[in-house]
């Protein structure tokens, strides 16, 4: 028996760069995470809401795909045009439809004149623990995430939408992080320190690797095999910049040892709360880091934050001993 616990508490400490407060991404101003939870009678599943401040006036985004099987809802519309409109909702796949039709319900609450709106909803497959075929979502399930949305610590492991997804062949879940990125006196445009902040809904197969040591488990026959990562910043970005960021999460899946297997579906959203981009392709370097560190970090999370589960037909995922994990004492 162990209660969950973040890396950190592990003395795991993952690269070089400050946390925020929170060490999660709601240290970016304006973002706040709501998650709804079901367990019981062979279900754990749920949905996880991700909702900046000023969504409805547009906010600079981007997607990164490396492996495209999956269900992204929205994905073209914020390609084409650079921007996402609503908030950024998780989920388990086969819920992904009902969640995308509840989030347009609540939209159009909230604009009466509405006549075309694009909403953004992700999912990974957690059949394994859950009996994914009863989409057991319903309107109310995602209105209590977002309406409950706050900028606390968001939960993580066994919560919202990763209360039944696995990853590296243990229970996973929900994982957060986030990087303080300090001002640069060498930059016109800038005005103070900026934060990365990104959180994961775990759900992968490879070799868990934890600060490039290996960590052996049993295989999970899980159907599911894929990753959502969401990426916020308060750095002015343009939808190109931004890009590069996801593009660097999907990047850092292997850090924690990804096998990026063929049936996956790897996807990273990545959004900016400042509208006006002024910020140079010359200094993206410490935002990449941030981002690695960030994925690395808050993959470790959904991991160490996670309990071992029984559900669906008696499937058991466990939860990673902390022994294995924790840094040796010197």
């Amino acid at each position: 028996m162990q209660s969950p616990r973040r890396v950190r508490e592990l003395g795991v400490v993952v690269g070089t760069l400050p946390t925020g407060p929170l060490n999660a991404v709601t240290d970016v101003p304006g973002v706040r995470v709501g998650q709804t939870t079901i367990t019981g009678d062979g279900l754990n599943t749920g949905v996880t809401a991700i909702v900046p401040d000023g969504w409805a006036e547009t906010l600079p985004a981007a997607i990164a795909v490396g492996n495209g099987y999956g269900k992204l809802v929205g994905s073209t519309q914020v390609e084409e045009l650079g921007v996402i409109e609503t908030p950024i909702l998780l989920t388990g796949t086969l819920s992904t439809f009902r969640v995308a039709d509840a989030l347009v319900t609540w939209l159009l609450d909230r604009n009466p004149r509405a006549t075309s709106l694009n909403p953004i909803v992700g999912e990974t497959n957690d059949g394994y623990l859950s009996d994914i075929r009863r989409r057991p979502i319903t309107p109310e399930h995602v209105q209590a995430a977002l309406d409950t949305a706050s900028s606390d610590l968001p939960a993580e492991g066994c919560v919202g939408a990763g209360t039944g997804t696995c990853a590296l062949g243990f229970k996973a879940g929900i994982g957060t992080a986030s990087r303080t990125i300090p001002a640069d006196p060498t930059l016109a445009s800038e005005s103070g320190a900026h934060t990365v902040g990104l959180l994961v809904q775990a759900n992968f197969s490879g070799l868990l690797t934890v600060l490039g040591r290996p960590i052996p488990a049993h295989p999970i026959d899980a159907d599911g095999n894929s990753c959502m990562i969401v990426i916020a910043t308060d750095l002015p970005l343009d939808s190109r910049q931004l890009g590069r960021l996801a593009r660097r999460a999907i990047f850092a899946m292997g850090r924690v040892g990804s096998d990026y297997a063929p049936g996956s579906g790897d996807y990273a959203i990545a959004f900016t709360t400042t509208r006006t981009p002024n910020f140079p392709d010359r200094s993206l370097r410490t935002p990449f880091q941030a981002v690695t560190e960030s994925v690395e970090e808050a993959l470790l999370n959904s991991l160490t934050m996670a309990r071992t589960t029984t559900g669906h037909q008696d499937h058991t995922a466990h939860a990673v001993p902390h022994d294995l994990i924790a840094a040796p004492r010197l």
